[in-house]
């Protein structure tokens, strides 16, 4: 019975195909060479493969039946009809070979079974065939295959799949962005992605900045491209910020999210392949690079504490030239401040004496999200010239003011003037940014089969800072408010030279070839504040009145301005060399290898290699696993960043506000403390993994990993005491009480495991349903910690203290999970998801005095011990959901929850309650509460 119905499907193919053309050619002939401007919509393969036709003027004979079930991807673009081909037909099981001039045939593999099907389930797609219309069959339920999404990320080939890479990937579509009510490209990785983690707190110069941890690893262990170029990094060091502490990674939020048409994130050590950073993994965005068009207006706020937001959207791409195009994106942001919960503060808020102290208002504290105001802009451009190259173009201009609360200055303080400010203050920081990226490149198709890529990046990020509300106690009543504190600025210059082609060496498929070359130059700049933000002015108060006498604290409050002599401009280059090699062995056996050499101004030279494999043994199981050196250089910033901030530290056993110094590593405080030049981390990673498809439309990873880093930079542990101070004071940084360094002080193992499940099912009458479930194990130890510096053994200082420790150990989840729902049923779509964060501990750095319930008590006092007191921040489940429904063609109103049930994290013990903080900032999903919102979206 097969066989008879094959026969039939093959008569058919012969009348709609004369036997003069099949048997015209065995050789691929030159219309399949052309090239095209390609425009087709994901869609199912049917009918793309119809537009393809159309588009191209080729003829395609295809069984119905094999591809009636397969949706294909979005082809955009200036490509060859063989190359538009193989990306439609990427992660299908389709072959296709000439039957005949301009007539491709398309057909299962011998070795797959023959699925059931009809005598007429042979289609024929054309161009134009005069008097004949394609053959009308009744249509089949849409799937997508999770699989099927081509990839560039990890790989140079053009044509590998999800499926088929050899290291573990995710592919984040334009539906999964959009679905996921997330208003920032950072926040919807943390929320889609479960081995990526957010941070959700800093303070000082860097509090506006929020990073990414993959893996448990550093946000600047984390390489960010866009369009494969990398993406340079924000000026503004990370410092105080907890688990991301020292780190100036790129800034995300800085990426129009409607700009973009995929993100792909790959969970493996890249160095060989992408040079410095890519210890954990890369992040790929890919903007959108096709004529549509669409804009979208959200508002929202959270259940209690304000906050509201607006962001506005608009994209649209336009054709450019003959077979160009460029695609611009535009969006903004409005955001107030929340106010969240405070506890009251301690301590004594007048001066002696005075009556209010009976019964202060201790309700002070402003925590929760900054005031943001903000606006992107991209563009994507491609314009082709000639037959076989094209010019390209993208690029990314940002402007942002973001402003926030620090923590309350007690109107008593030493670090207050009861003149200017009789009940106290809240400095409020203010954060300028600039930023702007621009690529432009030609690429294309050169002799002996050659592509080539030669592109050039330039980048830049300014930062500046200023303070309202604010005083410089040292100045006295004449002290300002409001006090500009200077600002850091970071250049990036990128040139890269990538070669590919392909050679026949007599196996499976012919061996993938690539070699590069790299050359960048960084910069990083800081320029000082107004002497009033940094001066000390010696101001004592006078003789009777409060705290007569007493020496006041120095420099502006909140942030001391950046001093001349931290300031200045330092600069380096580097250039690197590459070869990359993919071969298919045999069918289900392929291997990678990628080696890297890079040449330093400043730290010299290292090499880095990849070993990368895929055994794929029968049809729906296959293993993987990677073995790689990756390197890590310390940025300008990490080398000469130099600022003062105020934070809680412990002192006799009470947590007190005070001023301290973040020291470059070369400065003469830094070496006195036992500084030593940095050097670049290196790591070793292990990671193997299965893929399995059961089931059709039903798709499986699972991956193991292990990093090890050795000589990791970190900040060290806030050195305080006398003798630190002297050696300050002795520096020309008087008024602080510590100060802390960057060093490679310890290595750290990292281990974990990764799942990822996905399945697409049609619900009939009732639509299609997609589901997920994801989950990620992660525990980091530290495998060495380099003995203490001599000068600093004497004073019982330690440089990766317990805090530290903590802060790589336990500062992020140790494990996460990711449920997803998503029910398209007609004109209605509804997007639920649920995510259960493992628990966090927040390790203090110092004892303080507490009794049994952890409340700060007095020393001798019954039950009064002094020690550590840790906070844990207990496992949460937080749910978001969508709903949305299309009003019309092209216009869909949304409304949503991110926090659904409005979770808060873990309240803090009343001892570590330092100046109204409540709820512990290390929670990933943040102290705000729940947020709510509706959304209006256009598409034209």
């Amino acid at each position: 019975m097969r066989i008879r119905r094959a026969l039939a499907g093959f008569a058919l193919a012969t009348c709609l195909v004369s036997p003069t053309q099949i048997l015209a050619a065995t050789q691929m002939d030159a219309t399949l060479s052309q090239r095209h401007k390609f425009d087709i919509a994901p869609q199912p393969l049917s009918s793309a493969l119809r537009q393809l036709s159309t588009q191209s003027g080729v003829r395609i004979l295809f069984p119905y039946d094999e591809v009636a079930a397969i949706r294909s991807r979005g082809i955009q673009g200036w490509l060859s009809t063989q190359d538009a081909l193989e990306r439609l037909l990427a992660g299908t099981a389709l072959k296709h070979s000439e039957a005949g001039v301009g007539v491709i045939a398309l057909a299962v593999p011998s070795n797959r079974s023959a699925a059931r099907r009809s005598p007429m389930a042979v289609q024929f797609a054309q161009a134009s065939l005069a008097g004949t219309q394609p053959v009308a069959m009744a249509p089949a339920a849409e799937a997508e295959d999770a699989s099927a999404p081509i990839i560039v990320t990890g790989t140079r080939q053009t044509t590998r799949t999800v499926a088929e890479s050899l290291a573990p990937i995710d592919v984040l579509s334009v539906k999964d962005l959009e679905a996921s009510g997330k208003q920032s490209v950072r926040d919807l990785l943390g929320t889609l992605v479960p081995s990526i983690n957010v941070s959700n707190n800093g303070a000082g110069a860097s509090w506006a900045v929020r990073t990414l941890s993959l893996r448990g690893l550093g946000g600047d262990q984390l390489l960010v491209l866009v369009n494969g170029k990398r993406r340079h990094n924000t000026a503004t060091l990370f410092i105080n910020g907890s688990v991301q502490n020292g780190q100036s990674p790129p800034d995300l939020d800085l990426i129009p999210g409607n700009s973009i048409q995929r993100i792909e994130v790959l969970r493996d050590g890249a160095s060989a392949q992408y040079g410095s950073d890519a210890i954990a993994g890369v992040v790929n965005i890919i903007l959108k690079n096709d004529t549509s068009g669409g804009a979208a207006l959200t508002m929202g706020s959270t259940a209690d504490n304000g906050g509201w937001q607006g962001r506005w959207q608009v994209d649209k791409g336009f054709a450019l030239g003959d077979g160009g195009y460029i695609h611009l994106s535009a969006d903004g942001v409005l955001q107030d401040n929340t106010m969240v919960e405070s506890s009251p503060i301690a301590g004594t808020f007048y001066p002696t004496g005075d009556p209010r102290n009976a019964s202060p208002n201790r309700i002070r504290a402003k925590y929760g999200q900054p005031q943001v105001i903000g606006g992107n802009v991209s563009y994507d451009a491609m314009l082709p010239i000639g037959e076989s190259t094209e010019l390209y173009s993208f690029g990314t201009y940002s402007k942002r003011h973001a402003a926030g609360w620090l923590t309350y200055r007690l109107p008593s303080a030493v670090n207050n003037i009861l003149e200017v400010y009789p009940d106290g203050y809240i400095p409020r920081i203010h954060v300028y940014d600039e930023d702007f990226q621009v690529a432009a490149g030609i690429r294309g198709d050169g002799p002996a089969g050659i592509h080539y890529d030669l592109s050039t990046t330039y980048a830049e990020d300014e930062v500046k800072y200023s303070h309202t509300t604010s005083l410089n106690a040292s100045l006295g009543p004449a002290s300002p408010t409001h006090f500009y504190l200077g600002k850091v600025r970071s250049n990036e210059w990128t040139t890269n030279l990538d070669l590919q082609k392909e050679f026949e060496v007599g196996l499976a498929e012919p061996l993938f070839l690539a070699v590069g070359g790299e050359y960048r130059r960084n910069s990083f700049l800081i320029g000082p504040g107004d002497p009033v933000s940094y001066i000390d002015g010696g101001y004592r108060s006078p003789a009777g009145s409060w705290r007569a006498g007493e020496l006041r604290t120095a420099g502006s409050q909140g942030v001391t301005g950046f001093l001349p002599s931290g300031s200045g401009k330092w600069s380096r280059n580097n250039w690197s060399a590459y070869i990359n090699l993919e071969q298919k062995i045999i069918e289900g056996f392929e291997i990678g290898l990628a080696g890297r050499h890079e040449d330093y101004s400043d730290f010299g030279t290292t090499d880095t290699g990849k070993v990368s494999a895929r055994i794929e043994p029968v049809k729906g199981f296959a293993l993987r696993g990677t073995a790689s050196t990756g390197f890590r250089a310390p940025t300008l910033q990490q080398q000469h960043y130099a600022s003062s901030s105020t934070i809680g530290v412990p002192v006799n056993g009470v947590n007190v506000l005070l001023p301290v110094q973040a020291l470059p590593v070369g400065s003469p405080a830094a070496v006195a403390l036992g500084a030593v030049p940095l050097k670049p981390e290196k790591s070793t990673n292990f990671s193997a993994g299965v893929v399995l498809t059961p089931v059709h439309n039903l798709n499986i990873t699972v991956d193991a990993y292990q990093i090890k880093i050795r000589d990791r930079i970190m900040l060290s542990e806030t050195l305080s005491g006398t003798m630190v101070r002297n050696v300050l004071a002795a520096a020309g940084i008087p008024g602080v009480a510590g100060g802390f360094y960057f060093v490679n002080a310890a290595d750290t193992r990292t281990r974990g495991l990764d799942i990822v499940s996905t399945y697409r099912t049609g619900l009939g009458d009732m639509g299609s349903l997609t589901a997920s479930l994801s989950a990620n194990f992660n525990k980091t130890i530290f495998t060495h910690i380099d003995p203490i510096p001599n000068v600093l053994a004497g004073s019982g200082l330690v440089l990766v203290g317990r805090a530290k420790q903590g802060d790589f150990t336990k500062g992020t989840p140790r494990n996460k999970f990711i449920g997803n729902l998503l029910w398209d049923w007609g004109a209605f779509s509804a997007n639920l998801r649920a995510t259960r964060y493992g628990k966090i501990t927040q390790v203090a750095s110092g004892m303080v005095l507490h009794d049994a319930t952890n409340t700060a008590c007095t020393a001798g006092s019954t039950g009064c011990t002094l020690g550590y007191v840790d906070e844990e921040v207990k496992p949460k489940v937080i749910f978001d959901l969508e709903m949305g429904y299309k009003l019309t063609q092209g216009v869909k109103l949304s409304v949503g929850a991110n926090n659904l049930f409005n979770i808060y994290p873990t309240k803090l013990n009343p001892v570590n309650r330092v100046v109204g903080s409540l709820y512990n900032a290390y929670a990933p999903y943040g102290i705000s509460g729940g947020y709510y919102y509706g959304r209006l979206n256009l598409e034209f």
